[in-house]
């Protein structure tokens, strides 16, 4: 008998709870659909900012980067290095100066962002058998322009250096294949992995897909936290209406809301986006919805954990601006997380859009599987129980301190109602006071 007992009540206790979570889910669902703000951040910003960062970098690398040339040598030979140069994809001559201190002032007028400079000795040299030099002015204030302009002329002049090697072998009387095997003695093959294109957007833009991600929905949970503080009467996150049903279907029927929205929202930004800019995708989705589980429920947590802490739906905003940039470069994308300093390595590993970022890269862009990223795979479930438990302490704190609440103005109103109840008494003791005094 006790043995049916447990199992009934354990079933019936199940199945309450199940009740109670999908209520809560269903309510949630409703907050999210009647919040125009939030509907903007949910929705209409997951799918523009994808669309509108990717638009911007859609032409991937920079082109007909303008530069000036100084040709003092005013030789054939120099004359085809600069025609070679000006029929290369990345650079483009527009300015034929004279002299240095003129291709200086078109330089500081921003009209190009470098300057070739071509001595008068030059071809002399080369005719000669020594070594000539050839000088290249850089605009390093953007690193794109000064790899348009070193990659492309080191290119060039690689391969006139081979020429000119070929023809002073040939004077030699060493001719055909043997020239060329003592002017190239070791060919090697540029083959460019990951990025073909070496393209900006291709580099950039999974990891800010996974930022988008983040901190989209870190901002929309910590404005439903905020609203609620707002609207309600005694400005408390949680309402003495939900708090009854138990603080752990609380805590799974708001994040199975978030976690359903943007389950599907991620098919779109990770998988459809992708495809339509033509940025690497050579990973599995297989590997990738798996990596996705665990990402979206440690981000739903983080949030949910921190959003007990927002008395406004203000306070989302700043946050959200201020941490954008900053999970962009403890991410490890824009610079080497082996070259960053312990502490921010540490700081960094907080968040979950850090091992988001580089468990996606490496699915996504570089074609590995999910047992490749175990270490980032596995960190993410690490953080999902970490924040559990942190949602877990903050919702009791929450609920814990509106009882207490609750609990003093039911003693003050129980006080106001006996005094209202007893006026005689109150008279009473005014009029003793009164024949005392």
């Amino acid at each position: 008998m006790k043995k049916i007992y447990l199992k009934t009540r354990f079933r019936h206790t199940l199945t309450l709870s199940i009740k109670e979570s999908f209520s809560i889910f269903m309510q949630e669902c409703k907050t999210v659909c009647t919040d125009k703000g939030v509907i903007i951040i949910f929705l209409i910003a997951s799918f523009m900012y994808p669309i509108l960062y990717c638009s911007i970098y859609k032409n991937e690398v920079l082109v007909d980067v303008p530069v000036a040339v100084v040709d003092q040598s005013h030789s054939k030979r120099s004359a085809a290095l600069l025609r070679q140069i000006d029929a290369s994809r990345d650079v483009k001559i527009t300015y034929h100066c004279t002299s240095l201190q003129e291709a200086r002032k078109v330089f500081n007028t921003r009209k190009v962002h470098g300057v070739i400079f071509i001595p008068s000795d030059f071809d002399s040299k080369i005719v000669a058998g020594q070594q000539a030099t050839l000088a290249i002015y850089c605009d390093m204030s953007s690193f794109l322009y000064y790899k348009a302009l070193l990659t492309s002329t080191s290119y060039i002049i690689l391969d006139n250096s081979k020429q000119i090697k070929t023809e002073r072998l040939n004077a030699q009387g060493i001719t055909g294949e043997a020239a060329k095997m003592v002017a190239d003695p070791i060919p090697y093959d540029d083959i460019i992995l990951y990025n073909s294109s070496m393209g900006f957007a291709s580099f950039l833009m999974p990891a800010l897909l996974i930022i988008f991600i983040h901190q989209t929905l870190f901002f929309g949970i910590g404005m439903l936290a905020g609203t609620a503080r707002e609207e309600n009467r005694f400005h408390v996150l949680v309402s003495s209406k939900i708090h009854r049903m138990g603080i752990y279907r609380i805590i799974w029927g708001k994040s199975l809301c978030y976690f359903v929205l943007y389950f599907a929202l991620s098919f779109y930004t990770l998988g459809l986006i992708p495809r339509i800019y033509n940025l690497p995708h050579i990973g599995n989705p297989v590997d990738i919805v798996y990596l996705l589980i665990p990402f979206l429920f440690a981000t739903i947590f983080f949030s949910m954990t921190f959003s007990t802490f927002f008395r406004n739906r203000e306070t989302g905003m700043v946050l959200f601006l201020f941490f954008s940039l900053i999970l962009i470069f403890l991410s490890g994308i824009s610079w080497p997380l082996k070259n960053i300093h312990g502490f921010w390595r540490a700081f960094g590993w907080m968040f979950p859009s850090t091992q988001g970022i580089q468990a996606y890269v490496k699915i996504n862009s570089m074609g590995a599987t999910i047992r490749e990223v175990s270490f980032e795979y596995i960190s993410l479930w690490i953080q999902t129980g970490v924040y559990f438990l942190t949602t877990t302490l903050t919702y009791y704190w929450q609920i814990k301190k509106n009882k207490i609440r609750f609990r003093i103005r039911q003693i003050k109103g129980h006080k106001r109602v006996l005094t209202i109840n007893n006026p005689t008494k109150q008279s009473d003791n005014t009029a003793d006071y009164k024949s005392e005094s």
